[in-house]
């Protein structure tokens, strides 16, 4: 059985993907998407995928056999609230996910009733988009201490060996306030370009780098709240090995990329 990757992937705005987009905005980034499958050295076992939109006050695990959707996006149109994404859980991968982050010395558990949201639902139906690999939501937790997110990566990097991709989804820029304007862009590009040298350090420059993200230029401009972020951080600590861009574009005049780990 191959080595999985962990990959950081941006997963748009809403629903982004399954809207009309005369202006090509999100076609990149969906093209990105659609192409993550094929760049796998196997099919997955499971998706493990931690979303920016799940805080908990320890790490949490969806538990359920068949996970409703959570549409936790607002002002979209009617359709985009019956999208459909029925991947079905892994209660075995639940339960072997927080017993891994337990044995690491960290609270975790099972929410039997969770749905996967918006972060995990919408990029993976562009990615995945017959459903049929089985899939578990983590939560961050409250605080998004980096450490914490960074051991609980490496906490569940074995999982990587028995067929598991882990994804980290989020946003590398996450500035709800600055999208669109074009003074965003530089600076958005200079914090990139940090976030870029980062993912490629050594493992142990890269975690110093990432828990000090806030010491990168233009840090908060970037991330006022950096729950879009965090998830890059459990990404990067499940691997040994330098990173690499996956993908990198300019949305909305703001740099947007994406990082796999080997």
């Amino acid at each position: 059985m191959a080595v999985q990757p962990s990959i950081y992937i941006p997963h748009g705005g809403g629903p982004c993907f399954f809207m009309p987009d005369p202006q090509g905005t999100w076609r990149g980034m969906e093209a990105y998407l659609k192409g993550l499958a094929a760049s796998l050295p196997e099919r997955p076992k499971a998706i493990l995928i931690i979303s920016g939109h799940w805080e908990e006050r320890g790490f949490a695990f969806t538990g359920a056999t068949a996970p409703d959707l959570v549409y936790d996006y607002y002002g979209f149109p009617p359709e985009t609230y019956k999208l459909t994404w029925p991947a079905p859980g892994a209660p075995w991968l639940a339960e072997k996910g927080a017993e891994l982050i337990r044995a690491a010395g960290m609270p975790a558990g099972i929410h039997p009733s969770r749905g996967y949201d918006h972060g995990v639902f919408v990029p993976m139906k562009v990615a995945f988009p017959d459903a049929d690999i089985p899939c578990v939501q983590m939560s961050l937790t409250a605080g998004l201490d980096p450490a914490l997110h960074l051991a609980a990566g490496e906490a569940l990097a074995p999982l990587r060996e028995e067929g598991v991709l882990i994804i980290g989804s989020g946003m590398s820029f996450h500035n709800m306030r600055a999208y669109g304007d074009p003074r965003a862009e530089a600076p958005s590009r200079e914090f990139d370009t940090w976030l870029e040298q980062a993912a490629e350090a050594d493992a142990g420059e890269r975690a110093e780098l990432l828990t000090g993200w806030q010491a990168a230029p233009f840090a908060r401009f970037c991330h006022p709240r950096e729950e879009h972020l965090i998830p890059m951080m459990v990404a990067a600590g499940a691997s040994g090995e330098p990173g690499t861009r996956d993908y990198g574009e300019v949305v909305l005049n703001s740099a947007v990329s994406a990082f796999r780990f080997p």
